[in-house]
């Protein structure tokens, strides 16, 4: 009889998936009303932003892997960072794309990488640590424009963004640093990968297209459920009870108790999370653009699980994306800070929260336009390998 707590608990333990699962369930028949426009919601969220934002970039990503682009860029850049992340030259390609196209982006180039035999397991999880990131086009388009009314504060956020990753990426340098792993990256490492040519290039394209479109429909995928899930919370009054008990908390802070809501949303799905956060009327709009920062740095549970979708088709561990997130949250947070109080430039406490200028956002629109970042990175990169084959051939 002793041992009968002991047992219902790990009982419990064993079977918590089953019940969340079933009380999921429960939940949908419930709050069916309710959950129906959530999931039209999470289907236009997904249809009208990810679609257009992330499929050009996963096309274009798995195009390059089907070339020696990558392997070209990583000589070039290995001399920046091994001695900075710890990790070798191609992972600047991961750092780059993930950081101009958004979430997954970073995840699923690091997961082919470490697939591909590019990088040890070690170096695939500093660079999951610091990699995969929110883009410019959501950061300043979305959030500051759309969101905020404010392009100059979507620029801020994105500065945060991007150095306090990089901060991250330095500071996980040192992740299993005693790691023994050795690897020797050269072209046959992706023999696995047919090289393009005009011969094979309806094949490979039609390939590149088919895997784009299968982990776009994934990360739709959790965009919807996700947005039933805070549904549910919210109509089970968990939002509500969170907001009680946290309240005292907040007020003795001198934060406004109506953030506790938006940072709750936020940190299980971050586009709703945002959106909650920008149109709380607050007469320190400092405030806002802070918890953002935090919530941006952080990605949300949705995106944590998009994630770890992608990199559990290999070894690598999610532990230090994780607490990379976490950390790159926090630092962001405090950059946020340090950048609002010591620049007159980024004081946006007298701003209006919403003060769209139609020219601003003409203009913007045009220079985040995604296709418009796609090519020229791609430009780029086509003009480094040219220059690194030409040096090549100089010296030899």
């Amino acid at each position: 009889m002793k041992h009968k707590p002991r047992f219902i608990f790990l009982s419990i333990k064993k079977n918590i998936l089953p019940i969340i699962f079933v009380i999921f369930t429960i939940c949908l028949v419930i709050f069916s009303k309710q959950n129906l426009q959530a999931t039209k919601s999470g289907l236009q969220l997904w249809i009208n932003s990810v679609v257009p934002a992330l499929l050009p970039f996963f096309i274009a990503t798995e195009l390059l892997g089907h070339t020696n682009i990558i392997l070209n860029l990583g000589n070039i850049l290995n001399r920046f960072m091994r001695p900075i992340f710890n990790v070798p030259g191609i992972g600047g390609y991961a750092f780059i794309m993930g950081i101009i196209s958004g979430y997954p982006v970073g995840a699923k180039i690091v997961t082919k990488f470490r697939n591909d035999g590019l990088c040890t397991k070690a170096e695939a999880e500093r660079l999951l640590a610091f990699t995969n990131n929110s883009g410019p086009l959501f950061i300043i388009g979305t959030v500051g424009i759309s969101m905020f009314g404010n392009p100059e504060i979507g620029i801020l956020l994105f500065l945060t963004h991007l150095i306090s990753c990089v901060i991250v990426g330095f500071l996980f340098r040192f992740w299993k640093y005693n790691d023994n792993e050795k690897i020797s990256i050269n072209k046959n490492t992706i023999s696995s990968n047919k090289l393009v040519c005009f011969s094979n290039l309806g094949e490979i394209l039609s390939d590149s297209i088919i895997n784009a479109i299968n982990t776009v429909v994934m990360i739709g995928g959790f965009v919807i459920v996700f947005s039933v899930i805070i549904s549910i919370l919210n109509n089970c009054g968990f939002f509500n009870t969170i907001f009680f008990l946290l309240s005292p908390v907040f007020k003795s802070l001198g934060i406004s108790p109506n953030f506790i809501t938006s940072i709750a949303s936020g940190i299980c799905e971050l586009t709703n999370g945002l959106n909650l956060c920008c149109n709380i009327v607050n007469k320190n709009l400092s405030t806002n653009i802070i918890i953002s920062a935090f919530l941006l740095g952080f990605g949300g549970i949705s995106i944590l699980l998009q994630v770890f979708s992608i990199v559990s088709k290999s070894d690598i561990s999610i532990k230090s994306y994780f607490l990379g997130k976490i950390l790159q949250g926090i630092i962001s947070c405090f950059l946020t800070y340090l950048f609002i109080n010591i620049f007159p430039i980024f004081h946006f406490d007298i701003t209006p929260i919403v003060s769209q200028n139609v020219n601003k956002l003409a203009n913007y629109s045009y220079l985040l336009n995604t296709y418009n970042i796609s090519f020229l990175f791609i430009l780029i990169c086509f003009s480094l390998c040219f220059l690194f084959k030409r040096k090549q051939k100089i010296k030899s």
